[in-house]
């Protein structure tokens, strides 16, 4: 699948890619002295699958009509989704070293003002998949064929509001909506079985009428292969439980409720660079 749309921009290897976009989020965190840093890295790989090899689009031409929607839903880990963008060329890779700062573009939590390739602004959980599922039945009764994707976060899905748009989106059979639960089982200030448990998962999304598979959500191939399907093959939404860790590719990172809101900052952020380039050469 061609995800430039034909626009003539080559993207780069999806393993890169999310290499890179760890590597670009680390020091946006670092210059901004911001956070979220886990629940970027744990969604690293995600995002590159989807701008390396699945999502239909043109740079050159943010508003294509025809591109495939993409909606962060966990809008706090917003510099992925900067960083991503700006290696598939919808703006400089200079632009990120302005994140968080004062009269940035880059806010914090993901905003499409003046970003190119940005959808909706988001931040409050809990509303990018009722806003997905609006789109995506707007395409089906346009007689559209491009997609929606929106990647969500495990805690947001305490919110009831995510309910409501399942079944809608069930009841009429968007087959062009996807949901990605980036499922890393730490949510703000403990992890999501002590917070409010949400197991079963799958069969809770199966009995809501979705298609639903589990994945590993590091695995590029799995991820790639639950993600490219054509709608018009099936009746029901889809979704991906990606099962993945909170700071994955930062050993120290992994697995801890601290890097949700810790920002990388002298040997620490020393220490991370050091891991995530010699990822690259190992």
């Amino acid at each position: 699948m061609d995800p430039t749309g034909n626009s003539g921009h080559a993207v780069l290897d999806s393993v890169e890619l999310a290499r890179r976009v760890r590597l670009h989020a680390l020091e946006m965190c670092r210059r901004g002295k911001s956070s979220h840093i886990g629940a970027i890295f744990s969604m690293a790989d995600i995002m590159a699958v989807l701008y390396g090899r699945i999502l239909h689009f043109r740079p050159a031409e943010p508003r294509w009509v025809d591109r495939d929607r993409f909606i962060l839903s966990k809008g706090h880990a917003g510099a992925g989704v900067y960083a991503v963008l700006a290696e598939s060329g919808f703006f400089s890779t200079e632009k990120l070293k302005t994140h968080c700062q004062d009269g940035s573009d880059l806010s914090g939590h993901v905003s499409h003002l003046r970003v190119p390739g940005v959808e909706l602004s988001t931040g409050s959980l809990g509303h990018g998949l009722p806003v997905g599922q609006g789109m995506a039945y707007a395409a089906k009764l346009d007689g559209k064929n491009h997609r929606v994707f929106v990647l969500m976060s495990d805690g947001e899905c305490d919110e009831g509001s995510n309910w409501e748009a399942v079944l809608f989106a069930a009841h009429h059979g968007l087959s062009n909506l996807v949901a990605i639960i980036d499922y890393n089982k730490i949510q703000s200030l403990a992890p999501v079985a002590d917070t409010l448990g949400l197991e079963p998962f799958a069969e809770k999304w199966r009995a809501f009428g979705w298609e639903t598979q589990e994945v590993d959500g590091h695995n590029h191939e799995a991820l790639a292969h639950a993600l490219d399907r054509a709608p018009d093959k099936f009746s029901r939404p889809l979704c991906v439980i990606a099962h993945t860790m909170k700071g994955k590719g930062v050993s120290f990172m992994e697995h801890s409720v601290l890097w949700h809101y810790r920002s990388p900052q002298n040997e620490e952020y020393d220490a991370a660079f050091r891991e995530l380039n010699e990822s690259h050469h190992a």
